[in-house]
């Protein structure tokens, strides 16, 4: 048998270090521990900041406005810190270690946070299940340990998918397209661990104790962990490529040092190793390409530069080294329009259960009450329905209008995303709009439970699920994908920062609304009671957002060139 069809073309390695044998690892084999481990994480994740905003409200005796804020606040940490394990994984330790280390630090802050609210002295003092006072030290318990969440939930964030998209070899075409069904499944996996922790834990919080609301998603993250380590031998490995922030650094000092410096029309002139593979350890060549031609000045040999023998790279970078940061200035507006969508996805966990909490919760005549933040399951739901019907049908069928191998191309998946996405807080200001008229005609503002149904909720939680699975796993795809090979893991972190940036961009809105809005003495737009306010007008705000969102993404997406690879790492 012919060496290629044995070993990985794309340079991976298996556990020991050696070249990964294709029969032995990687591929749906390999996966299998690793979507494991993401259904437990997510759990984990979700059963315990679902309901987060109420425990803050509840337990820890924050206003409304605070809640809100701060579980927006860390929900934009944990999707903030994916840039940290991004650089540790690409520079030093490559995806499976840094998945490894950080998923024993979610341990140790999962344990804390169950602590938190169980042991006598570091649990809130209740008066009742809805009276509750923190001090400054079980607030500050509380806090540290979701902070540590954060790090290590956000750490492992952009490792976990790329790690899985690496177990398919990208000059194996049969492979090839099996990742590309990976991140439809890999998304399943999320929305399906998410779905159980909504309807589940989100109970077991509201009916039982947070203690265990807590400790069964802590003990989840440990099977995470195990499972996650079980497939040591199976998984083919990227070797780091040593840190992706230097080397762009080196291209900017190096053009500015050559700012007068002319660049030549024949790109052969221009510096790039002459060995088959880049110099950029786990990294195939990438082709000349015209755009940002600055950069180009510091691939153009200058008689200081010692080309025979060792180039200084502050100098002198190879035209592979300066396209791995054109790649990542050509995804930037890409990536700017995905924080808006972000903002809209935020309002699930946010002010979705706040509005829930002042509609009936009654199911029919039974006598159960569903948990505003449970509703979150149908937007689970919504994405375990569309990812199939994607997969196997919208794919299939797109691909004979489309001509192309996945149906439609990642930029056109996300686009329709973000124009299915507008429809989700369209209706949830409609909504508000008629739950406050029903306030104002029958004089209820002190009425806890309005008496409208909370299952009037469930279409924007379902056109959201819908949306996520065009943009979420169109932008998982396309940052791995447009990707230089040693950024991978960077380029994912910079598609989960956008969701960190959302929900900072939702605590910015929400300081900013409150600050203009309750001039004069106003109640504002977002009171603690929400019937006083005008949460149907912050929607409407979001839905004005979204349109102009998408308009910016339709001009940027149309002129964006897609990266150019040259030969194997063979």
């Amino acid at each position: 048998m012919a060496k290629d069809a044995v070993y990985a073309k794309d340079g991976t390695i298996d556990y020991l270090g050696n070249p990964a044998k294709k029969r032995k690892t990687g591929t749906w084999t390999a996966c299998y521990f690793i979507l494991g481990h993401e259904f437990c994480e997510r759990f984990t994740y979700y059963g315990m900041s679902t309901n987060l905003v109420l425990y803050f409200k509840h337990q820890l005796h924050q206003h409304s406005a605070t809640a809100s804020k701060n579980v927006a606040d860390w929900g934009g940490t944990c999707y903030i810190t994916p840039l940290i394990g991004a650089l540790v994984a690409d520079a030093y330790l490559g995806r499976y270690l840094t998945i490894l280390y950080l998923s024993v630090v979610y341990v140790i802050g999962m344990a804390l946070l169950t602590l938190s609210a169980s042991v006598p002295g570091l649990k809130p003092t209740c008066y009742g299940k809805d009276n509750c006072h923190a001090s400054h030290g079980q607030s500050a318990v509380c806090f540290l340990s979701l902070y540590l969440i954060a790090l290590a939930a956000g750490g492992i964030k952009p490792c976990i998918s790329s790690f899985g998209a690496d177990q398919f070899d990208d000059a194996d075409e049969v492979e090839k397209q099996h990742k590309s069904s990976f991140f439809n499944w890999f998304f399943l996996s999320i929305n399906t661990g998410g779905l159980i922790a909504a309807s589940l834990m989100v109970w077991i919080q509201d009916n039982v104790s947070w203690g265990w609301g807590f400790g069964i998603p802590a003990l989840a993250m440990a099977v995470s962990g195990v499972s996650f380590f079980s497939g040591t031998r199976l998984y083919r490995n990227q070797k780091p490529g040593g840190s992706p922030i230097t080397r762009i650094c080196q291209v900017i000092v190096a053009s500015i040092r050559k700012y007068d410096v002319e660049v030549p029309n024949d790109e052969s002139l221009l510096y790039e190793t002459k060995d088959k593979v880049s110099a950029i350890q786990g990294s195939r060549k990438l082709d000349h390409s015209n755009g940002l031609r600055f950069f180009d000045k510091s691939a153009v040999p200058g008689n200081s530069d010692n080309v025979k023998d060792s180039v200084n790279p502050w100098r002198l970078c190879t035209v592979t080294q300066v396209e791995e940061l054109k790649s990542v200035i050509r995804l930037l507006p890409i990536w700017v329009t995905g924080i808006i969508f972000a903002t809209v996805f935020g309002q699930m966990s946010n002010y979705f259960v706040l509005q829930g909490e002042t509609m009936d919760t009654n199911v029919g005549n039974l006598k159960f009450q569903i948990p505003p933040a449970s509703v979150y399951i149908f937007n689970n739901l919504g994405v375990i329905f569309w990812v199939p019907v994607y997969d196997r049908i919208i794919v299939p069928i797109a691909r004979k209008f489309t001509g192309h191998k996945n149906g439609l191309t990642q930029l056109q998946r996300i686009g329709t995303g973000l124009f299915i996405s507008i429809f989700s807080m369209l209706y949830a200001s409609t909504l508000e709009t008629v739950r406050l008229g029903m306030v104002k005609r029958h004089k209820i503002y002190e009425l806890k439970e309005v008496p409208m149904s909370i299952f009037w909720q469930v279409p924007p939680y379902f056109i959201i699920g819908c949306a996520e699975v065009f943009t979420f796993i169109g932008q998982l795809e396309f940052f791995y994908e447009e990707a230089p090979d040693a950024m991978r893991s960077l380029c994912s972190a910079f598609s989960l920062l956008t969701i960190g940036l959302g929900q900072c961009l939702s605590s910015l809105l929400v300081t900013i609304v409150i600050k203009v809005t309750t001039r004069n003495g106003s109640a504002g737009w977002l009171p603690h009671n929400l019937n006083y306010g005008h949460l149907d007008w912050f929607f409407g705000l979001l839905t004005v957002l979204s349109v102009l969102n998408f308009v910016v993404f339709l001009v940027v997406s149309k002129f964006y060139t897609y990266k150019r690879l040259v030969g194997t790492l063979s």
